[in-house]
């Protein structure tokens, strides 16, 4: 579910650590945003993406 359609990025896992060196359990989850793309044959579909993949889609080609 929270995994981005494109790139396949998912929540990845870890500790937070305090200033005493006492750690607990977290989870950074990607930030994913839903995008309408539309296809060659003029279709469009909803995917879930990263937005390091919009970055890179919206960027200018040259």
């Amino acid at each position: 579910m929270a995994k981005c359609q494109m790139c396949g990025k998912g929540p990845s896992f870890g500790h937070n650590v305090s200033f005493s060196k006492r750690r607990t359990n977290r989870m950074w989850r990607p930030n994913l945003q839903k995008k309408t793309i539309i296809n060659h044959d003029g279709s469009s579909v909803q995917v879930r993406m990263c937005t390091q993949c919009i970055r890179t889609l919206m960027k200018p080609q040259g």
